[in-house]
């Protein structure tokens, strides 16, 4: 089996094509970051516009560049949900209308779940069955993953995702968007001790996170420290990101190991763009190591949004014969928890 993926559920377009047979033949990612930058967050309509401009344009590429033809593909998969509702609509739209034309059948891709088994991918992958940890710009979460589709939410943040308080930490200290990266390179030039940050609900017990009051003890340092102009000295903020990137970290190898413990598993998953950070990749391998359990990651450039993970996902749900109606419904909000094992065929 050959399948498109199709990812345009936020500001990066990602095609991909997926053999059954030869794995992940090629894939192309287009971000929006130039067309969104000078406004400091992705704005819906423009997303959404940019997807229209960009999706075909990228289906030949990839096809070109694995040495296909798009006859030969015989199924499409396509991001559904959770997502902008606009930039939903351009990939569910045009998926399925490549899927009518092409007389093969679609389906239907959740998100998260695309981000979840992107590590299966790799070479060296877990087994079944293990403890998710995913982290993007709009979602952190744990969830005990038993097999595709059994999924069990075991925690997730109450209000800022991760990714979300580091874009606002980004913007506290004036640093370019997207604010992730930008952190991470700036806590580089930190001392690390000079604020130490509150690690956000590791005081009792559970696997929520709230990312709220680290975000506010970090707007009120970097206050506290502005004396001469409109931000705190270089050497400040740089120390300042470092500690709320430490904070960030220490807080989910807590939770981390807490959901090994309450599972019993060996293997966690980390997975969406946050995933992309070395430290909190370093972190958690080293801490968790010490607890006899595994860490695995994608690789850096399936971190963030991509059609890789969507042609995966979308694979093992259409070679157990499920497949999506002629609709093109998409989900702005979708629980990962109401879906289920592969097989059930949707009309």
């Amino acid at each position: 089996m050959l399948v498109l993926g199709i990812e345009t559920s936020c500001d990066e377009t990602g095609i991909a094509l997926y053999s059954s047979e030869k794995g992940l033949l090629a894939h192309r990612i287009y971000s929006q970051i130039a067309v969104h930058a000078e406004y400091g967050g992705v704005v819906p309509e423009l997303a959404s516009r940019d997807h229209v401009r960009k999706v075909l344009p990228l289906v030949d590429e990839v096809a070109q560049a694995a040495g296909v033809t798009t006859a030969e593909i015989t199924g499409i998969a396509y991001t559904a949900g959770p997502g902008l509702v606009g930039a939903l609509m351009v990939g569910a739209c045009i998926g399925r209308a490549l899927a009518w034309a092409w007389d093969v059948p679609a389906i239907a891709v959740h998100h998260m779940e695309g981000h979840l088994l992107a590590p299966l991918l790799e070479e060296d992958h877990p087994e079944f069955p293990f403890v998710a940890l995913l982290v993007s710009g709009g979602h952190t979460q744990l969830v005990k993953v038993e097999g595709i589709g059994k999924y069990e939410l075991l925690g997730e943040s109450l209000d800022d995702a991760a990714g979300e308080a580091f874009d606002k930490v980004a913007k506290m200290l004036d640093l370019d968007y997207p604010g992730g990266p930008e952190v991470a390179k700036l806590a580089l030039e930190g001392n690390e001790g000079v604020f130490k940050f509150p690690r956000p609900m590791t005081d009792r017990p559970g696997l929520d996170f709230s990312f709220s009051g680290l975000k506010t003890a970090v707007s009120n340092a970097v206050k506290q420290h502005t004396v001469d102009g409109p931000l705190p000295a270089p050497q400040t903020m740089a120390d300042i990101a470092l500690g709320f990137e430490i904070a960030v970290a220490e807080t989910m190898v807590i939770k981390c190991r807490r959901a090994l413990e309450q599972t019993g598993y060996k293997a966690i998953v980390m997975a969406g763009g946050v995933s992309a950070n070395k430290r909190l990749r370093a972190k958690l391998g080293e801490q968790l190591a010490k607890k006899g359990a595994k860490v695995y990651y994608p690789r850096h450039e399936l971190c963030t949004d991509n059609g890789a993970m969507i042609a995966f996902a979308g694979w093992q749900r259409l070679k157990a014969g499920e497949q999506t109606g002629l609709d093109c419904s998409v989900r702005a909000r979708w629980p990962l928890s109401e879906l289920s094992p592969p097989g059930a065929v949707v009309e």
